[in-house]
């Protein structure tokens, strides 16, 4: 297993999609939470029509609300598809064939690149609420307050969760042998997560409660946030028997 992590530690770093998806999430969601909350505070009818109830915050409140809209579906996709990657790009590259000779075992194999795949989304997380916290310096809000250093504390346990939510990615991508179904794996779950919010049952979907809970922390239950732990256990360890079981037959 040790040698397993040092490898998939290399080949995170060095991989030029994981550093692409790192710098279009952390500055992709401080633009948009920026430019976002700039219009609904020179009020933007229509952005104010879609922030709901965060129109009527202000200052950090409305700051930390939109980053937190934002982050919750652009963070599950990017972590989705960098995972569906991972998993995936040695059946699309043909390095797959290779893994059956090494003396380490594939779920060692598959539990190393989920290992060191979430180590990855804390540290996202980190540059995530560092760069939101510059946008509301930058903006005038001042020194956060007690309020909004918790906002930012819910914001760093969203995206780390995001992160743990994309974990049936790795599943899917094993049986699909590829990226694509993973990602369309992805893809799904966000839509789902989307309609049930809006009808009024999010609260108890493990992929929606992360975001409501940023949101609005008494929307959410401590039962039903504590959910969230079944998904990547499930889906983990599904992906790890998936790939010792996995046979040579293309």
């Amino acid at each position: 297993m040790t040698a397993a992590l040092a490898v998939e530690t290399r080949k995170l770093i060095a991989a030029r999609v994981v550093r692409t998806a790192t710098v279009l999430l952390v500055v992709g969601v401080a633009i948009m939470t920026g430019a976002l909350t700039a219009a609904a505070d020179a009020g933007n009818e229509q952005i104010l029509a879609k922030l709901g109830d965060l129109a009527g915050e202000h200052g950090w409140a409305r700051l930390l609300g939109v980053a937190a809209q934002v982050t919750a579906a652009a963070g599950l996709l990017t972590f989705g598809v960098t995972l569906a990657w991972v998993v995936g790009r040695e059946f699309a590259d043909g390095t797959i064939s290779g893994l059956f000779a090494l003396p380490v075992p594939r779920a060692s194999i598959a539990a190393a690149k989920q290992v060191v795949f979430l180590a990855w989304t804390v540290a996202v997380a980190f540059l995530l609420i560092v760069a939101v916290a510059i946008v509301g310096l930058v903006m005038g809000y001042g020194r956060p307050d007690g309020q909004a250093l918790a906002g930012l504390a819910r914001l760093f346990t969203l995206t780390a969760l995001s992160g743990l939510l994309a974990t049936p990615a790795a599943w899917v991508a094993t049986l699909g042998r590829g990226m694509l179904a993973g990602i369309a794996t992805t893809i799904t779950m966000i839509t789902v997560a989307q309609v049930l919010v809006v009808a009024g049952s999010g609260a108890w979907l493990p992929v929606a409660a992360p975001a409501l809970w940023a949101i609005e922390p008494t929307a959410v239950s401590a039962p039903q946030l504590a959910l969230v732990a079944l998904i990547p256990l499930v889906f983990g360890l599904l992906a790890m028997q998936s790939w010792a079981r996995l046979q040579l037959d293309r």
